[in-house]
C-alpha cells in the first residue's frame, strides 16, 4: 500500500489499513497511488462539532495518510452564517460543509462555489441508489444561468421510519406493514382492539408545528410523482394545489382522529416531540407507532436496546401507487468547494471512494446511499437498518420546509399545521400558506432561509 507522510500515518488509524475486511482498501490503495499532495493543506469548514467533529477527523486522517496533504477542519454551530461572511469578503475555506442545499444554491448563483467535474453528475446516477434524486438536489445555476453540478452529498439522515415495540407488536399479532393500505388497516385494527395506534407529538417550542411537516412531505412522495413535490417546493404550483391539499388530509386521516392518536387529536398539537416516544414504552402501552426521524433515539428512556426494546420500519408507499416506487424523505450534508485548489479537488475525488464512508459507518450517525460501500461496515444494526432503506430507494428528497423560504417552511408550513390539527380543514391550512407566500412573492422575501427543525 503506498501512503503519504501527512499529519496522519498508517500507525495513527482507527482501522490499521488492509486489516479488516470489511472495508474496500483497494479503493484507497488506487487512490493514495494517484494522489501524492505532500506538503499541501486543504481547509474545510462545516456544521460538525463534538462527536460528529471527532468521527469525520477519523475519515479524514485517511485522506491524510494516503496523499501526504494535511486537513484543517474548522467546525461551527454558526457554520451558516460564517461561511456567508468569508465567501464574500474574499477569504473562504478551500471547500464547505452544508447543512442544507439552500444556502449552497444561493453562493453558487453568486459565483461563489466551484463547478464541479464534469463526470459527477454521471458518477451520482451511477453510484448512489435514486442516484439522478441527488444529481438534481445538488445541480445550481451559476452566475451565468447555466446549470452545473455545484455539491457533492455525504452524510445522510433518513426521515422516513415508523417506530414500534416489537414486544407489543408481538403481544398483539400485529405485523409490520408494507403498504400504505395496510398501515391504515393496522391503525384502525389497533384501535378495534381498544389501543392507541399513533403516538403524534407537534410541540417544539418556538418551533412547534415542525412534526407535522415531516408526515405531509413524508406522504405528498406517496401520493405524487417526485416532480410534483419539486414544483412545490420551488412553488412553482401553489400551496393550496388540490394535489398538496390531498397529502395534508392523508395525514389528517391519522391525526385528526381521537381513537388513533395518543391524548386524542388535540393532544397532538400540544405534546412535545421529545416526549411522545414515552408512550412506547409505557405499561401498558400509550401507542404502538411513532412517525419520526432517526434522531429521535436521542429521546428514548435510559438504556433502550434497539431491536428488543424498539425497532423500525420503513414508511410504506401505496399499494395503490406502484409507479412511484420506494420513496424516501430525509436531509444531509452537501460538500462543496469555495476555493478552486487541487487539494480540494482531491478531496472531492476521496469521498468517492467506498472507505471514506465505511470509516464513518463503522462509527456512529452516518448513513450514505453509496451502493458499492458494505453494509457490513455499519458497527451499528440500527444504523444498518436506516443504510438498508437508503439504498433500496427509488427516490429520495430533501425535507421540503428545509428548502422553501424561512418564512414559509419555518414559520407558515408550522402554524398551518397546527391550526389543521385544531380544526381547520386542509384547504383553509394549505390557501393561508398560500397567502403568505404569494405576499412574499410579491415584496421579493422568496430566499431559502434555513429551518430550525432537528
Amino acid at each position: 500500500m503506498i501512503l503519504g507522510s501527512g499529519t496522519a500515518n498508517a500507525q495513527d488509524l482507527l482501522f490499521p489499513p488492509g486489516e479488516d475486511d470489511r472495508f474496500s482498501w483497494q479503493s484507497y490503495e488506487e487512490f493514495a497511488a494517484n494522489n501524492d499532495l505532500t506538503g499541501q493543506s486543504v481547509a474545510i469548514a462545516g456544521p460538525w462539532t463534538a462527536e460528529d467533529e471527532v468521527t469525520f477527523r477519523r475519515v479524514f486522517e485517511y485522506f491524510e495518510a494516503a496523499t501526504g496533504a494535511t486537513v484543517v477542519f474548522a467546525g461551527s454551530d454558526s457554520f451558516e452564517q460564517q461561511i456567508v461572511i468569508d465567501t464574500s469578503s474574499g477569504s473562504p475555506p478551500d471547500i464547505a460543509v452544508f447543512p442544507q442545499p439552500g444556502l449552497a444554491r444561493q453562493l453558487a448563483g453568486q459565483g461563489l462555489l466551484t463547478p464541479l467535474p464534469e463526470d459527477t453528475a454521471d458518477w451520482l446516477r451511477e453510484n448512489y441508489a435514486a442516484g439522478e434524486s441527488w444529481v438534481d438536489l445538488v445541480t445550481f445555476e451559476g452566475p451565468g444561468g447555466q446549470s452545473h453540478v455545484y455539491g457533492f452529498p455525504y452524510k445522510i439522515d433518513v426521515k422516513s421510519l415508523v417506530f414500534y415495540s416489537p414486544e407489543n407488536f408481538a403481544a398483539m399479532g400485529y405485523e409490520i406493514p408494507h403498504t400504505m393500505e395496510e398501515l391504515k388497516a393496522l391503525t384502525q385494527r389497533i384501535a378495534d382492539d381498544g389501543g392507541v395506534a399513533w403516538c403524534i407529538g407537534l410541540g417544539a417550542g418556538s418551533a412547534t408545528g415542525w412534526p407535522a411537516t415531516d408526515w405531509v412531505e413524508d406522504l405528498m412522495l406517496r401520493v405524487n410523482a417526485p416532480e410534483v413535490y419539486d414544483q412545490w417546493v420551488a412553488h412553482e404550483i401553489p400551496f393550496n394545489d388540490p394535489r398538496v391539499v390531498a397529502a395534508i388530509e392523508e395525514f389528517g386521516w391519522f391525526v385528526k382522529t381521537d381513537a388513533y392518536v395518543d391524548g386524542g387529536a388535540g393532544g397532538a398539537g400540544w405534546i412535545d416531540h421529545r416526549d411522545s416516544p414515552t408512550g412506547l414504552f409505557s405499561i401498558p402501552p400509550r401507542c404502538f407507532m411513532m412517525h419520526q426521524a432517526s434522531f429521535i433515539g436521542s429521546f428514548f428512556p435510559p438504556q433502550t436496546e434497539f431491536g428488543r426494546d424498539v425497532d423500525f420500519f420503513y414508511m410504506p408507499p401505496y399499494e395503490s401507487h406502484p409507479e412511484l416506487g420506494r420513496p424516501v424523505l430525509g436531509a444531509g450534508t452537501t460538500f462543496a468547494i469555495t476555493r478552486d485548489t487541487p487539494v480540494a479537488q482531491a478531496f472531492l475525488q476521496f469521498l468517492r471512494t467506498p472507505l471514506a464512508h465505511e470509516i464513518w459507518m463503522a462509527q456512529t450517525g452516518f448513513l450514505t446511499p453509496l451502493t458499492s460501500a458494505n453494509l457490513d461496515a455499519y458497527g451499528d444494526p440500527t444504523l444498518r437498518g436506516m443504510g438498508e432503506i437508503l439504498v433500496n430507494a427509488d427516490t429520495f428528497r430533501f425535507d421540503a420546509s428545509d428548502l422553501m423560504p424561512g418564512a414559509i417552511g419555518a414559520a407558515a408550513f408550522w402554524t398551518g399545521m397546527i391550526d389543521f390539527v385544531a380544526g381547520d380543514t386542509a384547504e383553509e391550512a394549505a390557501t393561508m400558506i398560500e397567502q403568505t407566500w404569494t405576499s412574499l412573492a410579491r415584496t421579493g422575501g422568496t430566499e431559502p432561509v434555513e429551518g430550525a427543525e432537528e
